[in-house]
C-alpha cells in the first residue's frame, strides 16, 4: 500500500467512526455563555433582508470571481443600510469550499472572497446571519448518509473556527438552511452535533437552528431546543404557498398554472380564476385557498403555534425568510400579505429577514441591472424610504 493510499484510507476509517459516533448517542452538551442569547444580539435581528443569488444559488452555477465582486457591492450594502434593514443573512453555498474527502480544509481561494464579503456587511454597521445554504442534492445527501452528516459538522466547525474573530454580537452562524430531512429524529442529531463543532470553535457565537425538512412552522414544533443556551430558533413563512408562489416554475407541480390570485382569499374572491384554470390539481389549490380564507387573521393563527412553542421552552424565536414571487402575483395583494406577515411577527416581537433583496422576491427590483428601492414594498415592511435611498449607481 502506497503512503499516499495508507492516508487515504485512513480519513475514510476516521470518517466512518465519526458517522457512527453522529448517530449512536446523543450530543454532549455544548459549551456557550449561560444565560440565553444577549437581548443585545437580538436587537441587531428586528429587520433584515437575505443576499440572495450572490454566494449561493448563482445563476449557472458560477461563482467565479468576476461574479462574486460585482453581483453585491459596497454600493449594495449601502443601500441595504439606507432603505432602514438592520441585518443581512448572507446565504452561502458550501460546495466552493467543501472537499469531501477532507471536510476540515477549505478551499483557500474561495475562503478568501468569503473573508473579503463578509467584513464589507459588517464594516457597514449591519448584522449577519452567516447562513449555508446548499444545493437540494447536498441535502438529500443528509437523509440516509451518515458519513456526510459527519462530513458536515467537521466542515462546519472549520468554518466556525475561521470566522471566530469577528465581533460575536453582530455575526450569527446559521446551521443550515431548509434541511430536507424528514425523521426529525434524525435532524434534530445531525443539528447538536453540527451545534457541538460550531460552538467548540466558536465558544461567543449565536448559533441559528431551525426544524427538519423546509422549516415551516409544522416542522420547528417537532423538535426541542438543543443543550445550547445561545441559540436562536428559526421559521419560514410561505404560508399559503398557493399564494406566494404561483406562477413559480420550482415547487409543486402546478404552481406555473396558478397566476394572478388575490389576497385576501375567500370563495367569491377565487371563483372568476376557476374558469381559466385547466389543470385539476391547480383547480383544486386554488378552490381550497378561497375556502380556507386566507387574512391577517389567518396568518396570526399560523404563526401563533411557533410563538407558543418558544414560550413555553424559553428560547429566542425569528422568521428568517418571508416574501412573495413578484412575477405573477398581483402588487396589491403582495403588499397586503407581507404587511399581515410583518405585523404578525412584530406584534409578538420576532425578529424577521424578507426574501429578498434583489432577486424575484425583491423588495428592490433590478432596472437596467441596478437595484432600485420598491417603496411600496418598503412601507408594507415598515420601512418609509430613507431620503437618498433611491441611489443606487454603480
Amino acid at each position: 500500500m502506497t503512503t499516499r493510499n495508507f492516508k487515504v484510507n485512513l480519513a475514510a476509517l476516521c470518517l466512518a467512526l465519526a458517522s457512527v459516533s453522529l448517530l449512536a448517542a446523543p450530543a454532549r452538551a455544548a459549551q456557550s455563555p449561560k444565560g440565553g442569547v444577549a437581548p443585545s444580539r437580538l436587537a441587531r435581528l428586528r429587520r433584515g433582508i437575505n443576499l440572495s443569488h450572490w454566494f449561493a444559488q448563482a445563476p449557472r452555477g458560477d461563482y467565479s470571481e468576476a461574479h462574486l465582486k460585482s453581483h453585491t457591492t459596497a454600493r449594495d450594502v449601502a443601500l441595504i443600510r439606507e432603505m432602514g434593514f438592520d441585518h443581512v443573512r448572507f446565504t452561502v453555498e458550501p460546495a466552493p469550499l467543501f472537499d469531501a474527502a477532507a471536510p476540515a480544509r477549505l478551499n483557500p481561494a474561495h475562503l478568501r472572497h468569503l473573508d473579503a464579503a463578509l467584513d464589507m456587511l459588517l464594516r457597514s454597521g449591519l448584522a449577519v446571519i452567516l447562513d449555508i445554504h446548499p444545493t437540494d442534492q447536498f441535502k438529500q445527501r443528509l437523509k440516509s448518509d451518515d458519513r456526510h452528516a459527519a462530513a458536515f459538522a467537521e466542515f462546519w466547525g472549520s468554518l466556525a473556527r475561521h470566522v471566530a474573530r469577528r465581533d460575536p454580537g453582530r455575526l450569527f452562524l446559521e446551521i443550515l438552511n431548509e434541511p430536507v430531512v424528514e425523521d426529525a429524529g434524525r435532524w434534530t442529531r445531525i443539528q447538536a452535533r453540527v451545534a457541538e463543532a460550531i460552538r467548540v470553535a466558536a465558544p461567543r457565537h449565536t448559533i441559528v437552528a431551525a426544524g427538519p425538512r423546509w422549516s415551516a412552522v409544522s416542522e420547528l414544533l417537532r423538535i426541542e431546543p438543543l443543550a445550547d443556551p445561545n441559540v436562536i430558533y428559526n421559521f419560514h413563512f410561505y404560508e399559503p404557498h398557493t399564494f406566494t408562489h404561483q406562477g413559480a416554475t420550482w415547487g409543486a407541480d402546478f404552481w406555473p398554472y396558478l397566476k394572478g390570485l388575490p389576497y385576501p382569499s375567500d370563495p367569491r374572491a377565487v371563483a372568476p380564476l376557476l374558469a381559466g384554470v385547466r389543470d385539476e390539481a391547480a383547480r383544486g389549490a386554488l378552490r381550497e385557498y378561497g375556502e380556507e380564507r386566507w387574512d391577517a387573521a389567518r396568518v396570526e393563527r399560523e404563526i401563533r403555534p411557533a410563538v407558543e412553542w418558544a414560550r413555553r421552552r424559553g428560547v429566542p424565536l425569528m422568521c428568517n425568510e418571508f416574501g412573495a414571487y413578484r412575477r405573477f402575483t398581483p402588487p396589491a395583494a403582495r403588499l397586503r400579505w407581507i404587511e399581515d406577515v410583518r405585523r404578525a411577527l412584530e406584534r409578538h416581537r420576532i425578529g424577521w429577514t424578507m426574501w429578498d433583496y434583489a432577486g424575484d422576491f425583491a423588495v428592490a427590483p433590478r432596472k437596467d441591472g441596478r437595484p432600485a428601492p420598491d417603496p411600496a414594498t418598503l412601507a408594507a415592511l415598515g420601512l418609509p424610504r430613507k431620503k437618498g435611498a433611491g441611489k443606487s449607481d454603480r
